[in-house]
C-alpha cells in the first residue's frame, strides 16, 4: 500500500462532553450506538481530500486522538500531546463549566510539563493571545514555548445541541467569545444525528476547512506548528496504514 501523508489532531474536553461520539461521527459518518468510557486515548483515522475538486487535491490521513477527559489522568495525558498538528476543543452546550474549561485544555497541551504550574489554575484569567489567530505575541517563555514558534489550528465544537435548544442564545456559547479570541471556527451539533455532518452542511464545510488548514500548516508552511512537533518532525511525516483497525482502542462516552 502506498504511503499517505498524515496529520495528528487532538480531540480534547471535559469528561462526558461527547468527544468519542463526535470522533466516531466524523470518521465513520454515522452515530455510535453505545459509547463507553475511554481509558487513555482512542485513535480514529479518517481519509480526507485536501482541497477537493481543485488541481491541488490530495488524499491525507487525519488521525483523531480522542483523549480521555478524566482529571485522574491529567498527569499522564502529556504522552499524547507530542507532534500535534491541530486541536479540536469539545464542550457540552448544556454544561457551562465545560466551556469555561476549554482554555485550561489548551494550556495543558502547550505546557512544557503536565504537572507544571501555570496561570490557568482555577480563578486565573485566560489570555487568548497565547494561541493561533491572535493579533499580538505576548511573553509566554514561562510556559517553555514561544508564540512565534507555532500556529496550531483550533476548532471549537459544542455538542448535545438536541438538549440545549434553550441555551443557544446564551452568551457563554457564542462563537464571538472564546472561539473568536482564538481565531477559531465554532460549530454546534447533535452527535446522535448523521445529518449533523451531512455533505454540504455548514458544520461539514467548517470541519473540512479545518482539516485543510491543518494539512496546509503541516505540509505547505515553513512555520513551526508547535514546539511539541519539532523533535519528531522527520519521523512523523509519513506512515503506511494497514487495513486493520488502529490499536490500542478504548472507548469513552465523552
Amino acid at each position: 500500500m502506498a504511503a499517505i501523508d498524515k496529520v495528528k489532531v487532538l480531540v480534547l474536553g471535559d469528561s462526558g462532553v461527547g468527544k468519542t461520539s463526535l470522533t466516531h461521527l466524523i470518521t465513520q459518518n454515522e452515530p455510535i450506538s453505545n459509547p463507553s468510557w475511554t481509558v487513555g486515548c482512542t485513535v480514529e483515522v479518517k481519509l480526507h481530500e485536501y482541497k477537493e475538486g481543485t488541481p491541488q487535491q490530495k488524499t491525507y490521513f487525519i488521525e483523531l486522538w480522542d483523549v480521555g477527559g478524566s482529571s485522574n489522568h491529567r498527569n499522564s495525558r502529556c504522552v499524547f500531546h507530542n507532534s500535534v498538528h491541530g486541536v479540536i476543543l469539545v464542550h457540552d452546550l448544556c454544561n457551562k463549566k465545560s466551556h469555561q474549561n476549554l482554555p485550561k485544555w489548551l494550556a495543558e497541551v502547550y505546557s512544557k510539563d503536565a504537572n507544571a504550574k501555570n496561570r490557568y489554575s482555577d480563578g486565573d484569567e485566560f489570555d487568548p493571545e497565547q494561541f493561533a489567530g491572535s493579533s499580538q505575541c505576548g511573553d509566554f517563555m514561562s510556559f517553555g514555548f514561544n508564540l512565534d514558534e507555532f500556529k496550531t489550528p483550533i476548532l471549537v465544537i459544542g455538542t448535545k445541541l438536541d438538549l440545549a435548544e434553550q441555551v443557544r442564545s446564551n452568551n457563554s456559547y457564542r462563537s464571538s467569545s472564546f472561539a473568536e479570541d482564538c481565531g477559531a471556527d465554532e460549530i454546534t451539533l447533535d452527535c446522535r444525528q448523521k445529518s449533523s455532518l451531512a455533505a454540504g452542511t455548514s458544520s461539514s464545510v467548517k470541519i473540512s476547512r479545518f482539516f485543510d488548514k491543518v494539512i496546509e500548516m503541516r505540509y505547505y508552511s515553513r512555520e513551526i506548528l508547535s514546539p511539541l512537533a519539532v523533535n519528531s518532525a522527520s519521523a512523523d511525516k509519513r506512515r503506511t496504514f494497514p487495513t486493520t483497525t488502529v490499536s490500542p482502542k478504548f472507548y469513552h462516552n465523552d
